[in-house]
């Protein structure tokens, strides 16, 4: 599940990189546009784009977490079924606490995977050396990449290695400083972005592992024991009543020992009264 829930992420428009090339960038870049240095590149814009792209992945977390406790929850209340399936009120009792249990855990995960996807969104920020060397690669094509777009005419595509082929036509209206920065921009977020992705994926692996093992080894214990002793409406007195079924063995049994004695007792005065005539 968690690598389909990766492929997923991998899979989604957001990453689609050659297509509408810069075209996002060179927008927000217009936007954002003020008195401020040649060739600066604010904050803002990197921000704004990242913003767009986490909200448009946000719902596959969330969606990925409530399909993983579906799955724990069947998982979970089958086998508390198969383990209490000769003590029926127990059964009633355990899975009220498994389902109970089951959507309090359920409610952790979602309000976590969406605090995720907000901190995704506010900080632009990872130690992670692979986003230099990455980004560094990427830059180092940015001279072939203006140089076609600007002086060669005749091109309506152009490789760059990590993306692939991307269309440069719709580009050449562009001055070169404006080229420039969207390339930057757009280099810096395709690094980023592999960064942000791994985050979701390794941190929804760690993050349902944990659960997991607090569920196994403590809380569901602790959910039934609660659910026996600190309800007040009687559970352990039903506990110790018979189910439907006992009760009809138990009365069919003490119909047949009553049979059995009115037998005997008449089977005695039948012996009594041979002895006598003898």
């Amino acid at each position: 599940m968690l690598n389909q829930y990766s492929g997923e992420l991998h899979n989604c428009s957001e990453n689609d990189l050659a297509g509408n090339f810069l075209m996002d960038e060179i927008q927000v870049l217009g936007e954002a546009k003020g008195i401020e240095l040649p060739n600066f590149l604010p904050r803002t814009t990197f921000l704004s784009i990242l913003q767009k792209k986490v909200e448009k992945v946000s719902h596959i977390p969330v969606a990925f977490v409530e399909k993983v406790w579906t799955y724990i929850e069947g998982v979970v209340i089958s086998v508390l079924i198969h383990h209490s399936e000769n003590y029926h009120q127990l059964q009633l009792s355990t899975r009220r606490a498994g389902h109970s249990l089951i959507a309090r855990m359920k409610e952790h995960s979602r309000n976590w995977v969406t605090e995720i996807v907000q901190m995704e969104k506010l900080t632009d920020y990872t130690c992670n050396p692979e986003y230099m060397n990455d980004w560094n690669k990427l830059m180092s094509q940015q001279h072939d990449f203006t140089r076609d777009v600007l002086e060669d005419g005749d091109v309506a595509t152009f490789k760059i290695e990590g993306l692939g082929e991307v269309p440069i036509a719709g580009l050449r209206g562009y001055e070169e400083h404006v080229l420039l920065q969207a390339f930057d921009l757009k280099m810096r977020m395709t690094a980023y972005w592999k960064i942000v992705l791994r985050r979701l994926v390794d941190f929804m692996a760690l993050h349902l592992q944990f659960c997991l093992r607090n569920l196994v080894n403590k809380e569901m214990e602790e959910e039934i024991v609660q659910e026996l002793v600190g309800r007040h409406d009687g559970a352990i007195e039903r506990m110790l009543e018979e189910s439907p079924a006992v009760a009809a063995k138990r009365e069919k049994l003490n119909v047949s020992i009553k049979l059995l004695r009115e037998s005997n007792n008449v089977l005695a005065n039948i012996m009594d009264k041979i002895a006598s005539n003898v």
